[in-house]
């Protein structure tokens, strides 16, 4: 079968196959009283063919580490000796050592296959002052320490040459965690949930982007070639083959895909793939950039997951979908209050509401994220919440039970998805250490009111540009204390220095507007 189990106290039961059916096999345990499953619901089944090898199992029982189900790589405990093993097997021939600088640019250290030993060992280094907002070139030598559960072949690549990546954690030469990685900052403030008796914080990001097509040299437009509009389908959406190649690619990656559609605007397009804790949901977002930018390119076209890359049209946002989960069972729900949530939950708001302009600046990163967050585009501007009204900053979605969570709509994808989902934890944490009570429901359509009816309601802005987004961050201590001084400094010393480079060059705009009547 070209199944192997070290152990030796395995069998495999192969059920009976039709002519061009695939072998389907039952893993079992062998034991007193016959062939056991090794899972309680009868029996793990794996879709066996020559694309789907299985090399070992996990050493401490439970589910194989390294299987292809139904074609996928599935998401495993891998030890070293397996991925050492599988870079031979596989004859992968290049593996990335992923890791994301606090601007949320995704870095790569490229190694070969035979120093693959090293790089599971903690032993490869890089120049970390080469890093913008990482350290200094008189401390510049860091350690890159790989996620093993990370380890992942890139399905896009030729299955000769293949390459595969690993995501890495940043270390100092100390051996301590380097404080200014961006997954560690996530981690602290996973760690302050866990302490806090939480055991889970979920998030599923929903994160939308643009196909345009290239010119001759390869270079983006903001043509799309596309008609269509919300829900469209072919022939209008020209880039429906695009989207279901990343799919495809994204499933064999381990994505569970939940939906994929074309957006309001022309070319405009989302991919929504399942929640997960938030660690590895940031590190799905990173990969999904990587997969879409990469096979839009191989078909001729650029992605961009820029907020608003042309005016006029609606912009692309990243909704955050969030849950905390206390023993297993979902924190935010009760089944006694009217609309379904605890107390929990009604402080998460609060927290969210009370520190959302502080935490702007990361969530909304860049000079061109507030040209998406004005009215008349479906994008939040006020500061509210609502059971159900889309206009509001935070929605709760209809679902209840396990599923009840928190939406908070202002984040947008050109975000660092690990400093975001930290600030948005963070908040809603202070909400519930302080027994926060978030503001009454706004359930009116907040677009349609004026500034009179806004201020009777109490109801705040968003802040309107990335510097007024800056000087709430500065003033705000929670928020500063969970992106850390080295990050915080580092963070507003490069974003005030994209503010003036902006706010100093002179637009088309003001040369279309002044040139000739002044």
């Amino acid at each position: 079968s070209g199944i192997f189990f070290p152990e030796g106290r395995r069998k495999l039961h192969k059920r009976g196959r039709g002519k061009g059916e695939r072998a389907r096999i039952v893993v079992t345990k062998c034991g007193k009283g016959g062939p056991k499953p090794l899972t309680e619901g009868g029996g793990t089944r794996y879709t066996y063919d020559n694309r789907c090898e299985q090399r070992r199992s996990d050493p401490k029982g439970g589910a194989p580490s390294f299987l292809k189900r139904k074609g996928r790589q599935t998401m495993g405990v891998y030890s070293k000796e397996d991925i050492i093993r599988i870079v031979r097997e596989e004859e992968i021939e290049f593996v990335r050592l992923q890791f994301t600088d606090i601007f949320g640019m995704l870095k790569n250290v490229a190694i070969t296959a035979s120093q693959i030993e090293k790089a599971v060992s903690n032993q490869c280094m890089f120049d970390g002052s080469s890093i913008e907002g990482f350290v200094r070139i008189d401390e510049s030598d860091q350690y890159l320490y790989p996620d093993l559960k990370s380890f992942r072949i890139f399905p896009w690549r030729p299955s000769h040459g293949k390459v595969a990546r690993l995501i890495c954690d940043v270390y100092n030469t100390d051996g301590t965690p380097f404080v200014g990685d961006p997954r560690y900052v996530l981690k602290r403030v996973i760690q302050k949930a866990n302490d806090m008796g939480y055991d889970r914080f979920n998030v599923g990001p929903e994160a939308e982007f643009f196909l345009f097509k290239t010119d001759e040299e390869g270079k983006p437009t903001t043509q799309t070639n596309d008609e269509a509009g919300y829900f469209d389908l072919g022939p209008l959406d020209h880039g429906e083959s695009t989207r279901r190649e990343i799919c495809m690619a994204l499933e064999q990656m381990d994505f569970e895909i939940e939906a994929s559609h074309h957006e309001c605007a022309q070319g405009q397009h989302e991919i929504d793939f399942k929640y997960a804790e938030a660690l590895h949901a940031a590190d799905n977002i990173m990969t999904f950039k990587l997969a879409v930018k990469t096979l839009a390119q191989r078909n001729g076209l650029h992605a961009t997951f820029m907020p608003k890359p042309i005016f006029g049209i609606a912009g692309s946002g990243m909704h955050t979908n969030m849950s905390l989960f206390h023993n297993g069972k979902n924190a935010f729900y009760d089944p006694d209050d009217p609309r379904g949530l605890s107390k929990e939950a009604y402080s998460f708001i609060a927290g969210l509401l009370h520190h959302v302009r502080g935490m702007a600046a990361v969530t909304n990163p860049l000079v061109n994220s507030y040209k998406r967050l004005v009215p008349g585009y479906e994008a939040p501007c006020y500061l509210a919440w609502s059971a159900s009204n889309r206009s509001a900053l935070i929605r709760i979605p209809a679902s209840r039970g396990q599923g009840t969570r928190v939406e908070l709509r202002s984040p947008d994808p050109s975000c660092n998805p690990y400093l975001a989902f930290a600030v948005c934890l963070a908040a809603g944490l202070d909400g519930i250490e302080k027994g926060m009570t978030p503001p009454a429901e706004i359930t009116e359509n907040i677009y349609a009111m004026d500034a009179a009816a806004r201020k009777t309601h109490g109801i705040e802005s968003l802040p309107g540009s990335l510097e007024e987004a800056l000087r709430a961050l500065e003033a705000d201590q929670l928020i500063l204390d969970t992106l850390g001084e080295h990050v915080a400094a580092n963070y507003l010393t490069g974003k005030w220095r994209e503010w003036d480079e902006y706010r100093t060059r002179v637009s088309s705009w003001e040369r279309e507007k002044y040139i000739i009547n002044y």
